[in-house]
């Protein structure tokens, strides 16, 4: 089955060749013009509004300058940014979702964070953006004196890539380098300008109006897991456990682990009851580990007494080190029962010790105190002091082994240091589950966006999670879903509260215009802050190093020309490392 990458650029292939055969008979209008995929509508209308506009030069020209300064220090920071981004494609060369090619492309639907449902919104950021970024070039132009070829829109086949303003080349070289200097800085400078009032909105009245139902949110259900054969899922609230309330996901777990019996009454918002029949299954399981179980496989019994919850398999190994499990299907597997490590480190105190060196081991017993998984694991080491010796029972190949190791200081926090490589979660390298939801972080991301949400953390972590939100899963491992808006069942997640209670939904439409305006305006200032031309960062680039070199005696043309040559191949491999080094390289 073809996919949808290739579907688009074997369109994108149609759409050039079709489009240049017509423009080399003569069959498109003068004003378009077409090279490749790229289309661009010319018009020389407008002109005498932005005359008109940049009468108040002396304002216009100062808020030009501020603009130089920042864009200079965003310049310079893209400039390490790409750069270690792509250094670090040669250092670890696996894939990272937000690098595929696919995700470079302004899409919705195609890059997987700009879901096809949220393409009204970013269609409108993108629009608001082209115009108030070109918009900017032209204003500036006509408050240095630069004259104006033409302006209009870049089209990427059909779709809008962006707008532009074409200076008088001419008039544009005699103007001096402090007016072209502002020029080319005056579409970012507006772009984020943009971005930071659209952000005021959003955290102001429009997010403040905004209030999550409570409860624990449900953004999707496991497949095949107890919830999703109940038909639990996306936009689902689920407020109560066999009639004790639940306000989070610590109540919502404290409640499951005290109810008693298989079948459970799940209170949902709006009082809707369902009931669900839990089992336990497995949702991440290690790869050829020691149990032999595979992911999506369910646990019914352990040594032949059947179990339906975690806290019953829990209770069920808690005194066997080795035990047999049975799934669904039948099948039997015996194995250790604890804390699965990846690795003994070479060099490390488990391995001076005598222990396995390059091998994976389970971990049962850490001085005496069982170990049931990973998470118990890690508690016994946090308890420890560097120094301290403390016997450890694992078994290697599935024969017990008992060890005395002297610990050595961890140089993250200074407790004990084990000297092991990946400590897998779960039990024997499996992670089960007996109800099988996963939470949406409803009040978490309304808090981020200004709203009365679950959120106490600096500013500056705030700033950049907003700014990452679409991306939230990647960019931030523990939030399990990206936000795309206040759309479809997510809205029922949440009430409208406050002033704007009377435009009801209303206020979400105009949340997500504010956020995705936001979000697609602070991402076109920063690209084009990349110094490669022909963005306006390698203009820029151009004109900030004719005025360092301008006061030096050196050459001044090959000075400028050898700067921005190196500094533009530089960026240009670095980006190409990238979005295709991973493909390239593994």
């Amino acid at each position: 089955m073809v996919d949808t990458l290739t579907l688009v650029l074997a369109g994108v292939l149609a759409y050039s060749l079709g489009a240049t055969a017509l423009d080399r008979r003569g069959y498109l209008p003068a004003f378009l013009k077409v090279s490749g995929p790229i289309t661009t509508l010319h018009t020389k209308r407008g002109r005498a509004a932005l005359d008109w506009l940049a009468r108040p030069k002396r304002f216009w020209r100062a808020f030009g300058n501020i603009g130089v300064g920042f864009g200079l220090f965003i310049l310079a920071g893209m400039f390490l940014t790409v750069l270690f981004s792509g250094i670090s494609s040669l250092q670890q060369p696996e894939a990272n979702p937000i690098q595929e090619p696919k995700n470079a492309l302004v899409i919705p639907g195609l890059n997987d964070f700009l879901p096809l449902a949220a393409a009204p919104e970013i269609i409108f950021g993108l629009l608001v953006g082209m115009i108030v970024h070109e918009g900017g070039h032209g204003l500036l132009c006509r408050v240095e004196d630069i004259d104006i070829d033409s302006m209009g829109v870049a089209l990427f086949t059909i779709i809008p890539l962006g707008a532009f303003v074409e200076p008088d080349e001419e008039s544009r070289a005699k103007a001096d380098r402090g007016a072209q200097t502002r020029m080319f800085a005056a579409g970012v400078t507006n772009n984020f300008v943009i971005t930071a009032l659209a952000f005021l909105l959003l955290f102001g009245p429009v997010a403040g109006s905004i209030q999550a139902v409570g409860g624990v949110a449900v953004g999707g259900a496991l497949p095949g897991s107890p919830a999703a054969d109940a038909s639990l899922g996306e936009g689902d609230v689920i407020t109560g456990i066999n009639g004790t309330e639940v306000t989070n996901q610590s109540t919502l777990r404290d409640a499951l682990g005290d109810a008693d019996g298989r079948t459970v009454a799940v209170s949902l918002h709006e009082d809707e009851t369902k009931r669900i029949q839990r089992s336990v299954f497995v949702t991440v399981a290690v790869l050829d580990g020691p149990l032999g179980i595979d992911r999506g496989d369910t646990i019914t019994s352990v040594n032949g007494t059947a179990v339906h919850t975690v806290s019953g398999l829990v209770d069920a190994v808690e005194n066997r080190t080795v035990a047999t499990l049975e799934t669904a299907d039948g099948n039997q597997t015996t194995g250790p029962i604890g804390a699965y490590v990846s690795r003994v480190a070479e060099g490390g105190p488990f391995a001076d010790d005598g222990g396995p060196a390059g091998e994976s081991v389970v971990i049962t017993r850490f001085d005496g105190t069982r170990i049931i998984g990973q998470s118990q694991l890690l508690d016994a080491l946090e308890g420890t002091d560097p120094g301290e010796t403390v016997d450890i029972e694992a078994y290697v190949d599935g024969e017990r082994r008992t060890y005395s190791v002297t610990l050595e200081e961890n140089p993250r926090d200074g407790t004990g240091f084990l000297g092991v490589v990946g400590i897998q979660p779960g039990i024997s390298g499996i992670v089960v589950n007996d109800f099988g939801i996963q939470s949406y972080p409803a009040e978490t991301y309304l808090g981020i966006l200004g709203g009365n949400g679950d959120l106490d953390i600096p500013l500056g972590q705030q700033i950049i999670l907003l700014i990452t939100l679409p991306l939230a899963s990647v960019a931030a491992p523990g939030l399990t879903f990206n936000f795309a808006g206040f759309l479809g069942p997510i809205t029922d997640f949440y009430t409208v509260t406050g002033p704007l209670a009377g435009l009801g939904g209303g206020v979400f439409v105009v949340a997500n215009l504010l956020f995705w305006t936001a979000w697609v305006n602070l991402n076109l200032a920063v690209f084009n802050l990349i110094p490669l031309f022909p963005l306006d960062g390698g203009h820029l680039l151009r004109t900030g190093t004719e005025s360092i070199v301008a006061r030096t005696p050196v050459n001044k043309r090959w000075a400028v020309r050898t700067v921005t040559v190196s500094v533009g191949l530089v960026m240009f491999g670095s980006l190409m490392l990238m979005l295709f080094g991973p493909q390239l390289l593994t």
